[in-house]
């Protein structure tokens, strides 16, 4: 198509992007028709360095001949297979093997389409497998302000980030909130390590003063996206695990984000050694060459949805392109390129060198927090590193720095008082320094234009 009639208003004014204000992108629209490897080209010609695999999920790289030839083989021989009725071979295949990558005994597996779906359905199986146990009272869930699981009613109330959900309250009933480890602007005015992890313990508050006979599952990011790349401290997990195993809880784990190489493991619940019982994945399962989520979850949770027809106690859930075959056929392609070229160790080893990097924006004197794991990082800015004094809000320096960035051929994931990396795991060391380069001039522009 012409490129003046993609970008014109009168093109696009019926479109709606996830949340953007469709005014504002009109004025200035990005229009994207090529990508390979670790950039996009946009229908201009320019070229642009994804420095956040599109958005947290194209893992193995874009354009990858592999996952592209399995999805035009399995095309050339079934597209969709009935869910209601039967399966298929690759989904069988993938189911095989992501149990085999996944922690501990995590090896049922239901095959979905999307995130939203995925934590929706995490939810719903640990009421009904509550119900289905003798202990039907417990309904509740706990998450954490900052998180957010999706965009669907049930994912949005476990969502504790006002500015995605207020519009659309009131929200389901059942859903508790507690503040995630936020230790660098600590909301118990505590400090780590002599706090002995107290947001941990809170948890367990939480659960005391409702009641462990009404709570039915903890649900959390890993590490957290929205609240600015918020890293567990050590031994957070794990105490969160203790305390779900003494109130028969079931630990569910968002790792749509932190999945498939991310944090330098296969899933962050390895990374940070501490299994939950759920675990939600999606985004990097097939890389986004086609939408591909699910659930991986315990055997003694599995065990409970299983008997007779007459007894009615099968996962009472589905979607319709849940095991969807050319989907599977993307994700076993996805997860052979994780395994046979080590992603998860590029992703340690890239992701080292990028916050290493990172520490020298110190001289600009607007860091106050370097945060991450793998080949995520986050950076936070503040109007004073000693006092930790936040920028004004109406400033909006992370946005202002994003905006910059992508004017000069870099993506990112940007907040007003914060900014994220996290580029396909395939990246090289020269397109690494490349992103850092540009970030590095984003900063000095709005540093210039804030202090002159």
């Amino acid at each position: 198509m012409n490129t003046e009639l993609l970008t014109a208003p009168e093109s696009l004014r019926r479109l709606v992007l996830d949340l953007r204000q469709m005014e504002t992108f009109i004025e200035d629209p990005l229009v994207i028709q090529k990508a390979d490897g670790v950039w996009y080209e946009d229908v201009n010609g320019r070229r642009i360095l994804d420095g956040i695999s599109g958005i947290f999920t194209v893992n193995a790289g874009h354009n990858n001949r592999r996952i592209i030839d399995a999805i035009k083989a399995q095309l050339d021989t079934m597209a969709f297979a009935p869910p209601l009725h039967a399966t298929s071979p690759p989904a069988i295949e993938l189911v095989r093997r992501l149990a085999e990558v996944t922690p501990e005994d995590l090896n049922t597996i239901k095959l979905l389409s999307g995130g939203s779906e995925a934590t929706e359905a995490a939810m719903k199986l640990a009421r009904q497998y509550h119900r289905q146990t003798g202990n039907p009272g417990k309904f509740k869930v706990i998450s954490r302000f900052h998180g957010y699981h999706g965009a669907t009613m049930g994912a949005l109330s476990a969502t504790g980030t006002r500015r995605r959900k207020t519009m659309f309250e009131p929200t389901l009933h059942g859903f508790l909130h507690v503040h995630p480890p936020t230790c660098y602007r600590c909301p118990f005015e505590k400090t780590f390590p002599d706090c002995d992890v107290f947001c941990a313990r809170t948890v367990e508050d939480l659960v005391e003063l409702e009641g462990p006979e009404t709570v039915a599952a903890l649900i959390l990011e890993p590490v957290g996206n929205t609240g600015g790349i918020i890293m567990p401290p050590p031994g957070y997990l794990s105490e969160l695990r203790e305390i779900c195993t003494r109130h028969d809880i079931l630990l569910i784990y968002d790792e749509i984000i932190t999945g498939f190489g991310r944090t330098g493991g296969m899933f962050a619940a390895q990374t940070f050694e501490a299994a939950p019982d759920i675990l939600c994945m999606g985004k990097g399962m097939s890389s986004g060459y086609v939408p591909l989520a699910g659930i991986a979850f315990r055997d003694s949770i599995a065990s409970a949805f299983l008997g007779r027809e007459e007894d009615e106690v099968e996962f009472s859930h589905g979607h319709t392109f849940g095991g969807n075959p050319l989907a599977a056929a993307a994700g076993l392609a996805n997860l052979a390129e994780i395994q046979d070229r080590d992603l998860c160790a590029s992703a340690r080893e890239t992701g080292a060198y990028v916050r290493q990097r990172l520490e020298d924006l110190r001289e600009f004197g607007i860091v106050g927090d370097i945060r991450g794991c793998g080949l995520l990082a986050g950076v936070e800015f503040v109007a004073d590193p000693e006092t930790r004094e936040p920028f004004d809000p109406s400033l909006k320096f992370g946005v202002r720095v994003g905006q910059s960035a992508l004017e000069k051929g870099l993506l990112t994931r940007f907040d007003p008082n914060w900014i994220a990396l996290a580029p396909p795991l395939v990246i090289t060391r020269e397109e690494t320094d490349l992103m850092l380069e540009i970030l590095w001039d984003s900063i000095r522009e709005v540093v210039k234009k804030t202090r002159y």
